[in-house]
């Protein structure tokens, strides 16, 4: 039985890369990680190769900047304790809750751009993030030992 419905996965060539036709414009897509500065991460043309390097670097900033607010919108206390309104806190929960999701998947996007930079950038963004305010690093003791909530949103979990 053919379940591709008709639909041909594009050759891949020798370095590891598979092209789409746009019109008369090739795009090349990798299917294994490369290293260096002309790459396109979440946007066509974005960094491209302008300002040589430069555009790049502010990429990887940028990439490693999305997943270090990952981890602190997932560790944080924004909404207060025993608030009167439940209703608004569970939208306030459920606002935090889309815009944690919607970052890391502008971070796992990023990293299908299977640039090597990128995707060590990403893991250095969640690590230091973590480190800064999930690990036991920055937190006091009584803090580790109570059972309370130590985030307004649960933990992320597939």
């Amino acid at each position: 039985m053919n379940h591709d419905h008709g639909m041909a996965a594009p050759p891949l060539s020798m370095n590891g890369t598979s092209g789409m036709h746009y019109g008369k414009k090739m795009m090349m897509m990798h299917m294994t990680f490369f290293w260096g500065k002309d790459a396109e991460i979440l946007f066509s043309g974005w960094p491209g190769r302008r300002l040589g390097g430069g555009m790049y670097a502010l990429a990887l900033i940028f990439i490693f900047f999305l997943a270090f607010l990952v981890e602190w919108i997932s560790h944080s206390r924004l909404i207060k304790p025993g608030g009167a309104n439940n209703v608004w806190a569970g939208v306030v929960q459920s606002l935090l809750h889309a815009v944690r999701v919607g970052l890391a998947y502008l971070v796992m996007l990023a990293v299908m751009s299977f640039n090597g930079g990128v995707f060590l950038m990403a893991i250095a963004g969640h690590m230091l993030g973590f480190l800064l305010f999930g690990s036991r690093v920055f937190k006091r003791n009584m803090d580790i030992l109570s059972s309370e909530k130590t985030s307004d949103l649960p933990p992320m979990s597939c």
